[in-house]
C-alpha cells in the first residue's frame, strides 16, 4: 500500500510540473491568450514523428492575430496550470531541465494554417548557458516568472506567421522517447517592408529521437550541449560558459498581472518590461 501511495504521489508531482506556453507580450505589452492556440492539457508530446510536434495535440483554435514588426521584442510566457500567472510558482517544475527554442513560419492565414504543413525557421534558442553549475534554458523561465524574450528578425517579409515556442525537458531523456516536448503556437501578422524568407525545416522532420540534444543523460558532467534543430536565423545562442550564469530576473516580476487578457489589445497600450 505504501509503495502504491508513493507511486501515485510521484505521478501527481510529475503532472503538476508539466506546463504550457499560454501568453504573449509584444514590446512589454501584455497580449494574454488573445492569439495563442492553447493546448488542451499541460502534458508533453513525446514523439518527434507525429504531427503533434508542430503545435501540440489538437490545440484550441483562436481567431486572434497579434500584430508585430521586425525588430520587436516578443515575449512568450509559460506556466504549469491554465490561467496561472503567479510568480510564486515555477513556470515548469519537477527538475524539467532543458532548452528553449522559438520558431516562426510564414503562412497564408495564421488562423487556419496547419503547423505540420508549414516551413519553420528558428529565431531564438537557449540551451545550457553555463555548466558551473549546470544552468538550463528552463531555469531562465523559472527565474523570470515564465517569460522568455526574443527579437523578431529585422528583415523578414511581411505577412501572417505562426510563432512556435518550445521547451524540451530532458530529465528522463537518457532513453529513446524520454524527452518531453512542450510547445504552443501563436498567431501573428508581421508588418514592415522586409523581403527575407529564411530557409526552413518541417515539424515533424526537424528532429530525430536520437539527436544528441534529445537522447542525453543530463546527470553526467556536460562540457557542451547541442541544441536540437537548425541554427537560429540572424542571431546566435549563448555558448556554454564555465562561470555561473546570472540568475537575477530581467522581467519586472513586481508588475506581473494576475489576470489574462483574451482580446488583442488596442494599439498604443503601455508596456511593463522584458525578460
Amino acid at each position: 500500500m505504501l509503495a502504491k501511495l508513493i507511486a501515485v504521489a510521484s505521478l501527481a508531482a510529475s503532472v503538476a510540473a508539466h506546463a504550457t506556453f499560454q501568453d504573449l507580450w509584444i514590446n512589454g505589452v501584455d497580449q494574454g491568450s488573445s492569439c495563442v492556440r492553447l493546448p488542451l492539457s499541460n502534458s508533453p508530446v513525446t514523439s518527434v514523428s507525429t504531427s503533434d510536434i508542430a503545435c501540440n495535440v489538437n490545440p484550441t483554435p483562436s481567431k486572434g492575430v497579434c500584430s508585430i514588426n521586425p525588430g520587436d521584442e516578443v515575449t512568450v510566457e509559460m506556466h504549469q496550470q491554465p490561467g496561472d500567472r503567479s510568480c510564486a510558482n515555477q513556470a515548469i517544475g519537477g527538475d524539467h531541465y532543458g532548452p528553449i527554442n522559438v520558431y516562426m513560419a510564414k503562412v497564408s492565414d495564421a488562423t487556419s494554417a496547419v503547423g505540420s504543413s508549414a516551413g519553420w525557421f528558428k529565431v531564438s534558442e537557449i540551451g545550457l548557458p553555463s555548466n558551473n553549475p549546470d544552468y538550463w534554458g528552463t531555469e531562465v523561465l523559472n527565474d523570470n516568472c515564465g517569460h522568455y524574450t526574443f527579437k523578431v528578425p529585422q528583415d523578414i517579409a511581411p505577412g501572417d506567421y505562426l510563432i512556435r515556442a518550445e521547451v524540451i525537458a530532458l530529465h528522463v531523456a537518457s532513453q529513446v522517447g524520454g524527452a518531453q516536448f512542450y510547445m504552443s503556437c501563436f498567431q501573428v501578422k508581421v508588418g514592415g517592408s522586409g523581403s527575407a524568407n529564411p530557409p526552413t525545416v518541417s515539424f515533424p522532420g526537424a528532429y530525430s529521437a536520437e539527436d544528441p540534444g534529445i537522447l542525453i543523460n543530463i546527470y553526467e558532467p556536460l562540457s557542451t550541449y547541442v541544441i536540437p534543430g537548425p541554427a537560429p536565423y540572424a542571431t546566435t545562442s549563448p555558448a556554454v560558459a564555465h562561470t555561473p550564469y546570472p540568475t537575477t530576473a530581467t522581467w519586472n516580476t513586481a508588475l506581473q498581472p494576475s489576470t489574462v487578457p483574451t482580446a488583442v489589445p488596442t494599439a498604443g497600450a503601455k508596456g511593463i518590461g522584458k525578460a
